[in-house]
Parts: structure tokens; C-alpha cells; sequence
């Protein structure tokens, strides 16, 4: 558990058998039929890596709503084009967003499922009612409102052409 729950009452409990953590998946196969994870090694191999990077310039994320990415504004150029993340969420009140804002919520691929999950008890696990949340498409901007009401996409191909909105990372121009 990457956090402690505290109170007002000056008391700090790290890794609380109700606590959550989510995060980004490797994009690998999920084997939801597998007991739960408990030692690191093991748990790693399935835990996407980053890096962050100190820069001087602005970044910005542009979701389009459609099965195209948006261009960038002028003075920026592209970094990644993606697919719209938005949240995660697991069993009862759990989950996870992210700021639209955020370049984080601009995936570089696609893929299912998008999270792990860790249990305070110090388990790791793909759960089956674990869902992820990515914005949709509305290809059709006149129609107002709950657009795609009851639409069902199922297989990747749909998912990626018909379901799942684009985005473009840019970053400003050095002068």
C-alpha cells in the first residue's frame, strides 16, 4: 500500500485490510481464474512503468469525442496520440480518476483490462468486477444530451473504431 490512513486524533495505520490502490496494467492478458498475488516479484511483472521528466515546456491533453484524434492548437505540436482514460472503479465505493487535463488520461493503446487492484491484506489482483470508464464518442454533435443510449460495442475492433473517443498530447513550441 503506497498510502496510510490517518485521523484527527494523530493516528496513522499503514496497509488497513479495506484499503485500495489501483494501477495502469502492462496491456498483458489478464487470468482472472489465478488466486490473488502476494509477493513483489510477482506482482511487478504486471505493473506498467514511467518516467518523469523535468521540462520547460506546456503540455495540454485534447479529447475529441470522435474516432479522431483533435490536432493541436497552434504553438504546440504532438507528442502521442491515445485513447480518452478516465476512471477505474472496483466492488462498493472504490475506484480512481483521472484529470482530463492530465496527459495521463491519454493513453498510447488500447487494452483490457487497464488496472490492477491491491488489497491492504498485501494482494494483488485482475478482479472481475473491476470496470474501466473511457469516454465515448459522439460523432454525431447535434444530438444532445445521453448520446449512444443502449449502443453495445463487444471485441476490440468495435471498442476502437465505433466506442472509444481519440486524443492528442501536445506540447508548446520553444521560441
Amino acid at each position: 500500500m503506497p498510502f496510510m490512513q490517518c485521523s484527527s486524533s494523530d493516528v496513522c495505520r499503514h496497509g488497513v485490510r479495506t484499503d485500495k490502490s489501483f494501477w495502469l496494467a502492462v496491456g498483458a492478458e489478464a487470468d482472472y481464474t489465478v488466486k490473488p498475488m502476494t509477493s513483489i516479484d510477482e506482482i511487478q511483472v504486471h505493473i506498467s512503468r514511467c518516467r518523469v521528466c523535468l521540462g520547460t515546456k506546456y503540455v495540454l491533453t485534447r479529447h475529441s469525442f470522435t474516432d479522431s484524434s483533435p490536432d493541436c492548437p497552434n504553438h504546440f505540436h504532438k507528442l502521442w496520440e491515445g485513447y480518452s482514460y478516465l476512471m477505474v472503479t472496483s466492488s462498493g465505493t472504490s475506484g480512481g480518476g483521472q484529470d482530463l487535463a492530465s496527459s495521463g488520461s491519454c493513453l498510447e493503446k488500447f487494452y483490457l483490462p487497464t488496472f490492477i487492484e491491491c488489497l491492504g491484506r498485501g494482494t494483488c489482483a485482475y478482479y472481475i468486477n473491476n470496470l474501466d470508464y473511457w469516454l465515448a464518442q459522439n460523432p454525431d454533435i447535434s444530438q444532445p444530451g445521453m448520446w449512444g443510449m443502449g449502443n453495445v460495442y463487444s471485441g476490440l475492433d468495435d471498442i476502437m473504431d465505433q466506442g472509444v473517443a481519440r486524443c492528442t498530447v501536445c506540447a508548446r513550441n520553444t521560441v
